[in-house]
């Protein structure tokens, strides 16, 4: 028996192609749209859904002579066709406009200098501004000051002078949205005299003793000298009752009795471990001085944190957990 079998013809053939190439058209639009509605858009900047509580406690970063290297961050560059050539002298100057903040879309990336930013410490990025400064920022609109760590660069936006973390931005009052601030460098010679502190004084007889050692410069490398810098006295670290800590999680790296330990030590952690210097605190008890680090809205940011300390200081840290 032979068997025959009959073939689509031309047309009926063309038919079912274009029916196919629209159900798979249709289909992929239905999961284009179901993936956009799957979550929210992670490229947007904003809040962490559960931010630490206590972050007004969080002190100013606590200005000290850090040498300002001649390349690396410093270097001339383009961002969105626009040249920018950043300072690389130990001047002061001053600007006036608005002032923005950055936090979670790059909680944890690398800044200009790199180190790792994190949006609860109080830092600050700058387009010309030498890596790494010290600024004084005001709110005219309320009159709050706060002092910041300069260590990466922007904001490449118009009329923008400053980006905070967004602990610097809460405690200045413009969280909510930019708002005109007035920026002030803070030069080494301020730092060397005390002149940076409103009140003019010195630093106190505990960290200005002829015998403190001044932090000592980086390491050169890729065939750069490192920069030398004059012996000065050491500032005063940044010390609160242990009550006011902001809450979260805190990486202590020592305990001490005499006061002027946790400075020495704090000085060493902050010349090592520039990425910590600005998260460094002492909180006084009354026997003890610690020196820690934070806060991290998490213990696993801590024990990321803590591990590098340990391989950089050959130390153990203890993550301690600060609740109100």
């Amino acid at each position: 028996m032979t068997l025959t079998a009959t073939l689509p013809s031309t047309e009926t053939s063309t038919a079912m192609g274009r029916r196919m190439l629209a159900r798979a058209a249709t289909l992929c639009a239905a999961l284009v749209l179901a993936a956009c509605a799957s979550g929210p858009d992670k490229s947007r900047d904003g809040v962490e859904a559960r931010p630490p509580s206590g972050l007004s406690q969080v002190p100013d970063a606590e200005p000290r002579i850090e040498p300002i290297r001649p390349g690396g961050p410093n270097k001339p560059y383009e961002v969105l066709g626009k040249d920018y050539v950043p300072l690389r002298e130990d001047t002061r100057f001053t600007e006036r406009g608005l002032a923005s903040w950055y936090g979670k879309k790059f909680h944890g990336r690398r800044t200009a200098s790199g180190e790792v930013y994190n949006m609860y410490a109080m830092t600050a990025a700058h387009k010309t501004m030498p890596i790494p400064s010290y600024a004084r920022v005001r709110n005219p609109a309320n009159g709050r000051e706060i002092i910041v760590r300069v260590n990466d660069r922007g904001p490449f936006h118009r009329g923008r002078v400053i980006d905070l973390s967004y602990t610097a931005a809460m405690r200045l009052g413009v969280h909510n949205g930019i708002a005109p601030v007035e920026v002030e460098r803070i030069t080494h010679e301020d730092i060397r005299t005390g002149a940076w502190r409103r009140n003019g004084s010195a630093p106190d007889d505990a960290t200005a003793s002829a015998g403190t050692p001044a932090p000592a410069p980086p390491r050169a490398t890729g065939g750069e000298a490192a920069p030398e810098i004059a012996p000065t006295a050491a500032p005063a670290p940044s010390e609160r009752a242990d009550t006011a800590a902001a809450q979260g999680y805190w990486i202590q790296l020592g305990a001490f009795r005499q006061r002027e330990g946790a400075v020495q030590f704090q000085q060493r952690v902050a010349t090592e471990l520039e990425w910590l210097s600005p998260l460094l605190a002492v909180f006084s008890e009354p026997t003890l001085f610690r020196l820690q680090a934070g806060p991290y809205p998490s213990r696993g940011e801590a024990a990321s944190a803590a591990e590098r300390v340990r391989d950089a200081l050959q130390l153990v840290p203890v993550i301690v957990e600060k609740r109100r």
